[in-house]
């Protein structure tokens, strides 16, 4: 018993190509109870009903000798527009020598058919072809969506990852009785010393973008900080600061026991920053007394971005300082040594950094 299953009438048209009138009919009797069938008298005429929507078709009978434009014709310009990947096409002649079949198949026909055609033959060749076309289409569809549900997943995650740094990083400056502001201008102050001045020079906007998220945990250790010393209004003594500069250490510490946080490509860049933003240039800063650019460019950026926010901002142990006398005192080195370069590319862009606070 053939396996041969016969399809059910499906929505999609058939165009049927032909010149000879009888020719149309003979196929149309064929195929009606398949499709919905289109004809056209010649190629051009075919042509430009199949333009018109081509996903509306689901095969295409072509023949080749047609007067106005003939079928090889047609294949050409459905060959520059890939459309034989998506439609089959199937050329049903009388002149299927070896070279129109060669430049047929080459087209990207599936079938050559030979006229007279044999009705139940062509029937199972080109319903056998567009079955699989279909099938490919559905495949096609299925592994869309399932790529679809996958990058919406994996944005969720990523959101989420994002969300849980900002809601931790925030959450150490609401102890701090900070406004949970500082973290978002730390964001954008890095991000756009790196993407608009020569200190992200080599670095592409997704690398700007990370460093940017992760200089908002620069201060994540402080969560170990005891209140006393993290709020407290006055001078910290001797004691009281080397307690406050261990959360460099602890910081990174606590970058390093989050393990979702280690598969996030801003992890090795949190890391150092947690730990390195309060080296020095002059190499007498904290924790390791890194030297010049022993102190990774992201680390220096965040280092001024954090004592520049510091400075024109109010906080639980002094107010805000008037800009002026906060850029003269980082001129000054009032406030540490800087990267000599960086800070010429801070005062380049200090204005617009300026803008970026709410007064």
């Amino acid at each position: 018993m053939s396996a041969y299953k016969i399809p059910e009438p499906v929505a999609g048209r058939m165009l049927i190509v032909d010149d000879d009138a009888i020719n149309r009919a003979i196929l149309e009797n064929i195929f009606a109870r398949f499709y919905g069938i289109e004809e056209a008298e010649n190629g051009r005429v075919g042509l430009d009903k199949l333009l018109q929507n081509p996903d509306e078709y689901c095969a295409v009978l072509l023949d080749v000798v047609m007067p106005v434009m003939d079928g090889m014709e047609v294949l050409e310009c459905l060959q520059a527009l890939s459309l034989p990947e998506r439609i089959p096409v199937f050329l049903i002649t009388a002149e299927a020598n070896d070279d129109t079949m060669r430049a047929a198949y080459r087209m990207g026909v599936m079938d050559v058919i030979s006229k007279p055609v044999v009705p139940y033959v062509v029937e199972r060749r080109v319903n056998s072809v567009v079955e699989l076309f279909r099938a490919r289409r559905r495949l096609g569809n299925v592994v869309l969506r399932q790529q679809s549900e996958l990058l919406q997943q994996a944005q969720t995650i990523i959101n989420l990852n994002y969300g849980m740094i900002e809601a931790l990083s925030t959450a150490i400056e609401f102890r701090s009785e900070e406004s949970g502001d500082h973290v978002r201008r730390i964001h954008d102050i890095t991000k756009h010393l790196l993407a608009y001045t020569s200190m992200g020079e080599g670095m592409d906007a997704q690398t700007i973008e990370h460093i940017a998220l992760a200089s908002i945990m620069h201060d994540v250790g402080k969560i170990a900080i005891p209140d006393s010393i993290l709020n407290k209004p006055g001078k910290l003594t001797p004691e009281e600061f080397e307690i406050m500069k261990s959360h460099t250490l602890q910081g990174a510490m606590l970058l390093e026991k989050i393990p979702q946080l280690r598969e996030n490509e801003a992890y090795a860049y949190a890391y150092d920053i947690a730990r390195h933003h309060h080296e020095r240039w002059d190499g007498r800063g904290y924790p390791d007394g890194l030297r010049g650019e022993e102190i990774s460019v992201w680390a220096r950026v965040v280092s001024l971005a954090d004592v520049y926010d510091a400075l024109i901002s109010k906080r639980v142990y002094k107010n805000a300082l008037p800009r002026e006398e906060a850029l003269a005192m980082i001129r000054r080195g009032d406030c540490g040594a800087f990267d000599p370069r960086m800070l010429e590319c801070f005062f380049s862009v200090e204005k617009e950094l300026y803008a970026l606070y709410d007064r």
